[in-house]
């Protein structure tokens, strides 16, 4: 099986700490073997502010698989880094976007069998031109790019006893209620059950689906979308087979008893989905993008520029990404 292709995420955060983190650890947490594509001059002097003994050795991804155990395996990117710890800074967009595509390309040469991306800030993307909303639309439209087919992406956090995946995401929540529409959830669902099938092995995959309101909207009392748009995705669910329930008031789907009873939970806005998952499992919580023909897997987290460099930052997320992504892609044959 390939290693898996590891991006270099925002170099003025903490991504090159936690990589070269989830390396040193790769015995003792089992760490599948894995590259960085990144700047290996900018690795070099953060390990020496950071603390942390590395062997870093540049290589082609076929020759990960040699030197892992020794040395950090790193792909050189074109472009140079800022080491500028802290201070993100739109001179590393061009490395940042050419790690990511590299690593999409790796995975559709079969260099790769994954790709597991380290995490960026979207406004020095922004102030160099970057055209996307973020990382995820940027991988869908690579993947699109690829097979000519048209990519709809789906954001699942992962961890040990809740699946949440989230129908409207980066958008302020006064703007929810007018983007939410019935066939985005019926899309977002069919999505998570085909991976939840097709990559986590869930034979039947049963779905709690949330309501938008307080109390899923009281039957109409606190807010007519869970009748007028909720409850008809669920009926549209289950009158194709799926094992669809709700609209579940959310303040009572994410105690241990309710989540035995589904294996993911359909939520309708980032954080009534986040939140649970964060606050169940912050360091072992993945976000795993569903509906690409790859799997790609990340971090639960973000660049945190105020800790970057400190010797602060912990792995935990980024190896329970890494060991997700090593697992999904054992159980798929080839591009989906």
């Amino acid at each position: 099986m390939p290693p898996l292709a590891l991006t270099a995420g925002d170099p003025s955060g903490i991504s090159p700490e936690i990589a070269i983190a989830a390396w040193r650890m790769r015995d003792a947490a089992n760490v599948p073997p894995f590259y960085l594509i990144a700047d290996p001059a900018l690795l070099s002097a953060r390990a020496r502010t950071a603390g942390l003994d590395v062997r870093i050795r540049e290589v082609v991804p076929s020759g990960v698989g040699s030197v892992f155990a020794d040395a950090l395996p790193v792909v050189p990117l074109t472009a140079p880094f800022a080491d500028t710890i802290g201070k993100p800074d739109m001179a590393n967009a061009a490395g940042i976007i050419e790690s990511i595509d590299r690593a999409v390309a790796d995975v559709f040469d079969g260099a790769a069998s994954a790709v597991v991306t380290c995490p960026v800030a979207k406004k020095p993307l922004y102030d160099a031109g970057f055209k996307f909303p973020g990382h995820t639309e940027y991988l869908a439209h690579l993947a699109a790019e690829r097979t000519g087919k048209p990519v709809v992406p789906v954001m699942m956090l992962a961890g040990p006893t809740l699946r949440a995946v989230p129908v409207t995401i980066h958008i302020a929540l006064a703007d929810v209620p007018a983007a939410l529409t019935t066939n985005a959830i019926v899309t977002t669902s069919r999505i998570t059950v085909a991976d939840l099938v097709g990559r986590f092995r869930i034979p039947r995959p049963r779905l709690a689906i949330a309501g938008l309101n307080p109390h899923a909207g009281e039957g109409g009392a606190m807010g007519r979308e869970d009748e007028e748009i909720v409850r008809p995705a669920v009926e549209k669910l289950r009158t194709e087979g799926i094992d669809a329930v709700g609209p579940r008031p959310a303040d009572t789907m994410f105690h241990a008893r309710a989540r035995a009873g589904y294996d993911a939970a359909i939520c309708m806005y980032h954080d009534q989905a986040l939140i649970p998952a964060k606050a169940l499992a912050f360091d072992e919580t993945v976000n795993v993008t569903l509906g690409l023909p790859f799997v790609r897997t990340s971090p639960d987290h973000g660049t945190a520029f105020d800790i970057a460099g400190k010797a602060l930052a912990r792995p935990d997320s980024l190896i329970a990404a890494l060991k997700m992504a090593h697992r999904l892609s054992s159980h798929t044959t080839g591009l989906s």
